[in-house]
């Protein structure tokens, strides 16, 4: 028998053992490629998948030829447009109902106010309006050219934005004018991301004329380096590094106006939320910040924080940042907290090589590989489609349907702490304070319970108030009615 135990016990230890290795391998970007959260310690949870690969488009499936190193993509009405950049051409995809995308139109050149055709020279980026006021209308991003070029829906140019629309001053002789990813807001106003600009982004009016830079991020420095520059020579200070706003390297638009912009600097968030003033509104309620990986160590050649290189803004307020560095996908809901993460590095499917750009129809997203020059499109799966129905749910205030919701989320994954949460704000909501501690006590979040606690103890106070008051009033009045009683009897015993 002792032996039996010691047997199961060694079986036990190196089972657990090796499941600890792939598990390991499999965040450090090995070949298996599966979907996982965070939970409430930092701690990496495999999860159900939320996406799953419905589509691989080459450019070749449409007898077109393969795409080069394509930069963008936009979607517009069942229209997928897609950048290919070094092909110098806008391709132009129908996204059918039953899932099967179709060959609408290649374009290679527009027609110039002066009716002569122009071509692209190498075009990064290009955004399609879906506001009523240009609706249908186009902006490309012709970067080699050094313009951007808005058109209407027949490709006819309207207006060419270029170095003459800039004052030289805010863009010197030396550097080119290089835009690559652009957006525009409902009122025709032109946001541009361009290379070498690290003032934020560059605004134009509708009539294409430079405006100004917004939402440069804040440069800090530290108090040491602050001191050092202070008691440094001119000569040490001009060789000391400079403390300069960093570059951004997407910008895309929501359906409310506001503009999510990504960085690959280190130094700052690496997405944040625009509103019309350039400030940064996201929200960041989540136990972290939308940073991407917490595990960040170092493995198959790639190390370093998560960069994101482009965001995806969907129907319920979630968004969906992409990794270049990893090639994964970070969905978070619209307080910032981590609902799920997949993809990875490499050939297979569902993985990239050199991520560039993301785009979504409704919850379906369109994922763009410029190495691969291939576009994997994703759909919800049945658990993806019930978190992001009770996050639906919730902000249309239909409460009790989303605790239902998240109910179905928790049958089919017990460990997605998000539930727990949602389903502690959603009776928090409904005035079930008892059962929004029991959620919070579960996901050990001591601020909720806290919340939820101070809420429950008013309205026990409202309930049992008339007890305390009874209380009182019989200490009040019991006491000296008793004295009076006793002194009226010891005065007629003594008379």
């Amino acid at each position: 028998m002792k032996k039996k135990l010691i047997f199961v016990a060694f079986f036990a230890f190196f089972a657990g053992f090796f499941g600890f290795i792939n598990s390991t391998a499999v965040f450090a970007g090995g070949l298996t490629n599966y979907t996982y959260t965070y939970n409430e310690w930092g701690i990496p949870v495999p999860s159900p998948d939320a996406y799953r690969v419905s589509s691989f488009i080459l450019g070749d499936s449409f007898g077109i030829g393969h795409f080069d190193r394509p930069q963008d993509l936009q979607v517009f009405g069942n229209l997928l447009y897609v950048v290919d950049t070094y092909n110098n051409r806008i391709v132009t995809l129908q996204i059918n109902d039953d899932g099967t995308h179709e060959l609408a139109e290649v374009i290679t050149s527009v027609t110039m106010p002066d009716g002569q055709q122009s071509t692209f020279d190498r075009p990064y980026g290009i955004f399609v309006s879906d506001w009523d006021l240009t609706r249908g209308e186009r902006w490309i991003a012709d970067t080699f050219n050094q313009r951007i070029l808005h058109t209407d829906e027949n490709w006819n140019v309207i207006t060419i934005i270029d170095r003459s629309k800039l004052e030289l001053s805010l863009l010197p002789d030396q550097l080119d004018f290089l835009p690559r990813k652009i957006a525009s807001d409902f009122s025709g106003r032109l946001f541009v991301q361009a290379s070498h600009v690290n003032r934020g982004l560059m605004e134009f009016d509708l009539t294409g004329y430079f405006v100004g830079y917004m939402g440069a991020p804040d440069v800090s420095i530290s108090p040491v380096d602050q001191f050092w520059r202070m008691i440094a020579t001119r000569e040490q200070r001009e060789r000391m590094a400079l403390f300069v706003p960093v570059e951004y390297n997407n910008v895309r638009i929501d359906d409310e106006g506001f503009l999510f912009v990504t960085t690959s600097s280190a130094d700052v968030d690496p997405i944040r939320r625009l509103n019309a003033m350039g400030s940064d509104v996201m929200i960041r309620n989540g136990l972290d910040d939308p940073i991407g990986d917490l595990w960040i160590g170092s493995a198959a050649g790639i190390s370093g924080a998560s960069t994101f290189i482009d965001a995806a803004a969907l129907p319920n307020n979630t968004f969906v940042a992409f990794d270049s560095n990893r090639g994964r996908m970070f969905a978070y809901d619209s307080q910032g907290q981590l609902l799920y993460v997949w993809g990875g590095v490499g050939n297979r499917e569902g993985n990239f090589i050199l991520p560039t750009a993301l785009v979504n129809m409704d919850f379906t997203l369109f994922a763009l590989d410029s190495t691969a020059a291939a576009i994997t499109r994703f759909d919800l799966t049945e658990y993806g489609q019930f978190i992001n129905s009770a996050l639906e749910m919730y902000q249309r205030g239909l409460y009790e349907e989303s605790v239902f919701y998240w109910q179905e989320v928790l049958r089919m994954n017990g460990n997605f702490g998000l539930a727990y949460i949602g389903m502690a704000r959603a009776y928090l909501r409904q005035g079930y304070y008892r059962n929004a501690m029991e959620m919070f006590r579960i996901q050990n979040d001591a601020s909720g319970f806290g919340r939820a606690f101070s809420f429950y103890r008013r309205v026990w106070m409202e309930d049992y108030f008339w007890i305390f008051a009874a209380v009182i009033g019989v200490l009040m009045i019991v006491p000296p009615v008793v004295r009076q009683t006793l002194k009226i009897r010891k005065e007629i015993r003594n008379s």
